[in-house]
């Protein structure tokens, strides 16, 4: 958290500015020279680079020389994660009602502009380009702004598919720094970068860091921590598909969790020898990442699915899979959880690559009281009243002022007064 801290400050000061208490460092925009030399440090951009942002020619080209299958398999999944997200975007409609005298009512409308983060660490993840953005986009924003370090060909194409207006070459902390506070000032090392009304994507530890120093200047998605997986199964289960889906969730990072629950303990032994045996195969540097994800994950002998279910509630996991008799059923008394896999065949990888639903959900047990990243992390609610006839409004009027005198706001009671027709407000007394 003070690394963040420290970057975001850096970044915020005049090049050479040791005075922390300037107001450029306090509440200025970011400063793109101090951008270019904090990515530089960190590894972000090349030491001869001299842009933070990848151009849209780039993204462009970058999708044009993908072979012919990638390019199918990016325009497949943007093509379901956008139907999930425009449908989801329908489910919310304008809402208007009578009330004494008028109306009242509330608008659903998109914030302007929407940062959205994807990680380029250990693996490129252009499958959290398209969640995101495309989210972004479906919801209404104007602007998308996407930000991804030292990114691959395919995170480029990515973008390009999912209509990104601006890509940043930064990452960490200095990613969300510029998205959060913009920089005002096309420059000599790139264009202006609004300030972002929204971010969201997952991120590494200085990513969620400077996510929660900039949340309540702009709004978040969500805190993400590692990644993890929880299976329930009973004696009806593949063991080899179960492994390779707990395998599948240990490769994404040395801390990532591979849980499962099961009712029969001649299955947890299958599942177990069968980890073994696909780890074996499995090529570094995944193998090495997911061996360490398993030092710190765990099989539970449970006495029935009831206690399955309980202690799955209990964790919250990022993602639960059903793999037992009546599947949908023991999915539907779960309460608990992110996104929700029920059946053998409905893999949790499947919904990391675009069947629809977003892939970007909350870890850590946050799912007992938030969800997934979605067209609603982007959309305000605002709600409006009006008053067309005053004369039928004066139950309304008559309650506020009761009320008002109760709660000793005298002011709110007088204002109330104001627009009765029976009652001499109390200021003209």
């Amino acid at each position: 958290l003070q690394q963040a801290k420290d970057i975001i400050k850096e970044l915020r000061s005049s090049a050479g500015d040791s005075d922390s208490s300037s107001s450029a460092s306090v509440n200025g925009p970011v400063n793109p020279t101090q951008l270019m030399a904090v990515a530089k440090k960190l590894g972000d951009i090349p030491q001869d680079g001299t842009s933070y942002i990848a151009t849209k020619e780039e993204c462009k080209s970058a999708y044009d020389n993908l072979g012919v299958e990638e390019k199918r398999a990016l325009t497949n999944i943007h093509g379901r994660v956008k139907a999930f997200a425009e449908a989801q975007r329908k489910s919310v409609q304008d809402v208007e009602i009578d009330i004494p005298g008028g109306k009242a009512g509330h608008t659903v409308s998109s914030c302007s502009a929407a940062g959205c983060y994807a990680p380029g660490g250990r693996y490129p993840l252009p499958s959290s380009v398209i969640m995101t953005a495309v989210t972004a986009r479906a919801a209404g924003c104007e602007t998308v702004v996407l930000s991804s370090p030292r990114p691959a060909a395919i995170t480029l194409a990515a973008a390009h598919i999912a209509g990104a207006d601006l890509f940043l070459k930064v990452g960490g902390a200095q990613a969300i720094a510029t998205m959060a506070y913009g920089i005002t000032s096309e420059n000599e090392h790139g264009p202006i970068v609004p300030r972002c009304d929204t971010i969201v994507g997952p991120g590494n530890k200085w990513v969620t860091a400077a996510k929660s120093l900039v949340q309540g200047y702009c709004g978040i998605d969500m805190l993400a921590g590692p990644s993890e997986v929880l299976v329930i199964a009973d004696d009806t289960a593949d063991a080899e598909v179960v492994a390779a889906d707990l395998i599948a969730q240990a490769e994404h990072d040395v801390v990532a969790r591979a849980i499962l629950l099961c009712t029969d303990l001649a299955m947890i032994e299958k599942i177990e020898a069968a980890v073994g045996d696909q780890l074996s195969s499995l090529p570094e540097p995944n193998k090495s990442t997911a061996i360490e994800a398993f030092l710190q994950s765990f099989a539970v002998h449970c006495k029935d699915l009831e206690e399955c279910i309980t202690l799955s509630d209990d964790i919250a996991p990022e993602h639960l899979e059903i793999q037992t008799r009546n599947a949908m059923d023991i999915g539907n008394k779960c309460a608990n959880y992110g996104g929700l896999f029920v059946g053998e065949h409905a893999a949790e990888v499947l919904g990391d690559y675009g069947a629809g639903p977003n892939h970007t959900l909350p870890t850590g047990g946050t799912g007992r009281y938030t969800g997934g990243l979605s067209v609603f992390n982007f959309l305000r609610i605002r709600t409006w009243m009006r008053i067309d006839d005053q004369d039928k409004s004066q139950g309304m009027v008559d309650d506020s002022v009761v009320m008002a005198r109760l709660e000793g706001l005298e002011g709110h009671a007088r204002a109330a007064e104001a627009r009765s027709t029976t009652v001499e407000p109390a200021y003209k007394k």
